[in-house]
Formats: structure tokens, sequence, C-alpha cells
């Protein structure tokens, strides 16, 4: 899938077109006018205006509330490729898109891979598909690994698609 999640639009606020806008994303800031957003119904929308404090958007050819209302409830979506090109990222920090589908090794020992980030109010968690291997041993399918650096995480390298973690084996054991 070349898309990556960004939010969902709501009802539309007063008779000019604008829509409330709710974003799940580090990166709000690189949405600005002209940006193009997808929906999930295949629609491509141009941002014609964008007030993040307000939580409203203006999208071109939808400029008045009757063809607003027909984008309440679309989730936006941008390109991978767009996210790479306007988002900037900080030492140690990395896409969701580059994590997902990361093996995860403690001690040498194939865990799993990671399937999903869930965002939880005090940490991110990496939901990891325990290998076949491992299920054979009678352990769960499924674990969650919290993202806390040197904790659990010692080392994502995305170029070979691994995630070197610690004590991680330890909360798969008692999932």
């Amino acid at each position: 899938m070349n898309k990556v999640y960004l939010g969902k639009l709501g009802k539309t606020v007063g008779l000019n077109g604008l829509i409330k806008i709710y974003l799940d994303t580090d990166f709000a800031n690189h949405i600005k006018k002209g940006t193009v957003l997808l929906t999930n119904k295949k629609i491509s929308l141009t941002v014609e205006k964008i007030d993040l404090d307000k939580g409203t958007a203006l999208f071109a050819t939808y400029n008045d509330c009757d063809s607003a209302k027909r984008l309440t409830n679309l989730e936006l979506y941008t390109t991978i490729e767009a996210t790479k090109e306007y988002c900037q990222l900080k030492k140690d920090e990395f896409f969701w898109f580059d994590i997902q589908n990361c093996s995860v090794f403690e001690n040498e020992i194939l865990l799993g891979s990671v399937t999903e980030i869930h965002r939880f109010p005090l940490n991110d968690y990496l939901e990891i598909n325990v290998s076949e291997e491992l299920q054979k041993k009678d352990l769960p399918k499924v674990f969650l690994i919290p993202y806390i650096k040197d904790e659990y995480i010692l080392d994502v390298d995305i170029a070979s698609k691994t995630i070197k973690v610690q004590n991680s084996y330890q909360i798969l054991e008692n999932s």
C-alpha cells in the first residue's frame, strides 16, 4: 500500500465549505495551500486553506456547505513519496511504514515481525506477529513491545528491515 493515513474529515463549519479536519499525524505542518490529499473514496482534494489551530480546512471546488457535506467522514491520505519528501526526521526517528514488516530479534532469536504500530498516551507500541518457531512452543501469536529506546529498542536498521530489542522475550512469555 502506497498511502499514509493522515486523519479524517468531520462536519462542515459555516456556509462557505469549511470542514472540520481531525489530523492524526506528527507532520501536520506540511499540509499547506496547494497540497493534494487523497481520500478512502479515491477523491483527490486540493487544500485551498487550512487552519491547524481551529482544525478546519477548505478544499478547492468544495466552496459551499452542500458540496463540502459530501466530504464528511472521509479518511485523508498522502503518499509515501510525498511524506518522505516533505517530512524531515531527526536522528533515531522513523516513519511507521518503514518500521512495519521489520524482523524483530532479541539475542539472535527471531521474535517475529512488526505488523502494526499502536499509539497510546504514554508510548507507542509495536505489534509483533510472533514467528512460527516460537508459536510452536505454545507462545502467543501476537504481542506488544513498548517503543522505548534503550529499555526495549536497541537498534533499528531500516535498510536491512531489522529491529534489535531486549527485555521483550519476557513480555512474549508473559503475554
